[in-house]
């Protein structure tokens, strides 16, 4: 049974987040101020993602409305509301004494003020991804919410270090050594089902042994540790992270955790150990500018400007090379693949328009991503083509996303049991002693 209907005023940066978001409000009217199209207007031209949904979101608009005022409301469709554009209202006294300046902010809040006076049996809720308006909102007695469609069901899950088994049947940990092809689920007796691709650390009173879930099969094989171009892992977490790049059967990766844990070393290291099986290694990261300025305010030519923003990555390319003797074929090739763009590190706005078939791409700083933008990668894959996507979801550098709304746990959660996809969190880091106290305490 339906609720009672509610009227939800939409903000301009929610429509940047997601161009689509005007149907995920089931049967409720949706009021669109005046000043928000102003706001779109102004990031049409442009090739970011936000520019993109700015152009996508007039052109659903205009074909929506086809010859109907916007002000007489336009349907969104079969059990959905209507769609109303309200224009400007002047400031109520309330609002004018507690915010004399007229930003876009304060022109959307007195829209909101308004529709809220003018409709007293229903509930008025204005939806913004912006916190400080959320409190502002509220500040007048106007309910005010983040938008929650693209939120993660389950944080808690994707925060989860490795399945841990204590005492666990010996007999069955010294049949993953003997049995090459790995042992039936059937003879675990978990209380819940693995979902796919999932890890596991069994241990014994005698042995242990770590285990992957082939979905498939149906079976339960060991994994064993092994060198990915001159790059050893240190602990579990490590060891499961170069098995899932490796696999075959994996096309999509999910790696996250806190600074430190090698998240994007091992995704380069695994990439470089494989890379006979793919065309090109792209290894790229969304520019994210420092204190919220554009990198036009940097010196020099493009490649100056982004500069600061790639070299973290060539600096995971130096570890991988210092681990390689300097006269080392794999050391010679790494070089070699560079001057031939058989590896290429680039800002992910530069891999517009490039194809993605047979080829090894990393994501880095994936956290800073929306939903929408790491869908789109995504659908672009082509065939033979490795995705794998890493970051930190508690640090993120963009305003409007949190650990639960970024694009890296949205990947994570929503994938999460497909049979092409496995996510490995690494929780212990491995920089230095001083830097996982750093991690953990600061």
């Amino acid at each position: 049974m339906k609720g009672k209907k509610k009227i939800f005023v939409i903000d301009t940066n929610v429509l940047l987040h997601d161009y689509r978001c005007i149907y995920q409000f089931q049967e409720n009217d949706i009021v669109l101020p005046i000043v928000v199209l102003e706001e779109l207007d102004k990031f049409k031209k442009g090739n970011d993602q936000i520019n993109f949904h700015a152009r996508e979101f007039t052109r659903e608009l205009d074909q929506l409305s086809g010859d109907v005022l916007l002000t007489d409301g336009i349907s969104l469709g079969p059990d959905r509301g209507k769609l109303f554009v309200e224009t400007g209202k002047d400031f109520s006294e309330e609002i004018s004494k507690s915010f004399p300046e007229k930003t876009p902010d304060h022109r959307i809040l007195a829209i909101a003020h308004f529709t809220h006076k003018h409709n007293p049996k229903t509930q008025v809720v204005l939806i913004t991804k912006d916190i400080n308006l959320r409190m502002k909102a509220k500040s007048l007695g106007i309910l005010a919410q983040d938008y929650e469609s693209d939120k993660v069901r389950n944080l808690e899950a994707l925060n989860e270090g490795v399945k841990i088994y204590e005492n666990f049947n010996n007999e069955i940990i010294s049949k993953l050594y003997e049995v090459y092809e790995g042992v039936s689920l059937e003879e675990f007796e978990f209380e819940k089902p693995p979902y796919a691709h999932e890890y596991f650390i069994l241990r014994s009173n005698k042995a242990s042994a770590l285990a992957h879930y082939d979905p498939v099969k149906k079976m339960l094989g060991r994994v064993e540790k092994f060198q990915a171009y001159g790059i050893e892992p240190r602990n579990a977490e490590q060891t499961f992270s170069i098995d899932a790049l490796t696999r075959t059967e994996i096309q999509l990766v999910a790696l996250t955790g806190k600074a430190g844990t090698g998240k994007t070393l091992l995704a380069l290291a695994s990439a470089l150990y494989q890379r006979k099986r793919f065309n090109q290694i792209f290894l790229a990261r969304p520019i994210i500018p420092l204190s919220n300025r554009d990198i036009g305010y940097l010196p020099g030519d493009i490649k100056d400007k982004i500069g600061p923003y790639m070299q973290p990555l060539f600096n995971n390319l130096s570890v991988i090379k210092h681990k390689l003797k300097n006269n080392a074929q794999e050391y010679a090739k790494i070089d070699e693949m560079l001057k031939e763009e058989k590896l290429v590190i680039t800002p992910l706005a530069y891999i517009r328009g490039r194809s993605l078939s047979n080829v090894f791409f990393i994501v880095d700083e994936a956290q800073n991503l929306t939903p929408h933008e790491v869908k789109t990668i995504i659908t672009r894959a082509g065939e033979g083509t490795k995705l794998v996507f890493t970051g930190d979801i508690q640090q993120i550098d963009t305003p409007y996303l949190d650990s639960k709304s970024n694009g890296l746990s949205y990947l994570s959660d929503r994938m999460r049991g497909q049979d092409v996809f496995a996510h490995v969190n690494l929780i212990k880091g491995e920089r230095s002693y001083l830097a996982e106290l750093a991690s953990n305490l600061l």
